[in-house]
């Protein structure tokens, strides 16, 4: 069954939430047009700093809508657009997708998987206490696993709206794991 696109936001400015939208457009090698996250270099605020020139891989923050539901039940609330992702997904294991797995959203609109949202502490500032919610601790290997979301780049542009469905196409064999980008 495949996943659908519960919300989606963007941002013309820097501010740690993104208000939701009725659609987003999205720009093949660029991300989310109006965003300000959206371009072919790192436009991470803080990382532009130090390493201006980098390719974007951060283009398109993506959310499981499961994890709000999950911080719901530790007394967090949060919805879509509140944690800086620009398209909050329900049915799709983001934080499972192997490196280079291709999403399908809607019509037209093709996202390659780059990697893992690194948490950082402004998600302290939103919620007192949430930063330590968004990590876990595997039991069995000792790693950090962080739950934020996932990172992309768009292969296809195309608009994208909520109840749009997600498809998941796989990267041909050996998957890679995702790693923090």
């Amino acid at each position: 069954m495949p996943g659908q696109v519960a919300a989606v936001s963007r941002n013309e400015v820097y501010s740690f939430s993104k208000p939701n939208r009725d659609s987003i457009t999205l720009l093949t090698g660029l991300g989310v047009e109006g965003d300000v996250h959206a371009g072919e270099t790192i436009r991470h605020q803080f990382r532009m700093t130090y390493e201006p020139d980098l390719p974007n891989l951060r283009q398109v923050h993506l959310i499981h809508e499961e994890l709000f539901d999950e911080l719901a039940l530790k007394g967090f609330s949060v919805s879509a657009g509140q944690l800086g992702e620009n398209i909050t997904t329900r049915g799709v294991d983001l934080l499972g997708l192997p490196t280079g797995a291709l999403l399908h959203l809607g019509e037209q609109a093709v996202l390659e998987v780059t990697g893992l949202r690194n948490p950082c502490s402004k998600i302290n500032d939103f919620r007192k206490g949430l930063l330590g919610e968004v990590f876990a601790m595997d039991p069995l290997s000792g790693e950090f696993i962080f739950k934020c979301g996932v990172m992309a780049v768009v292969r296809r542009g195309g608009t994208v709206r909520p109840d749009d469905s997600i498809r998941v196409e796989p990267p041909p064999l050996p998957h890679r794991p995702l790693e923090r980008v």
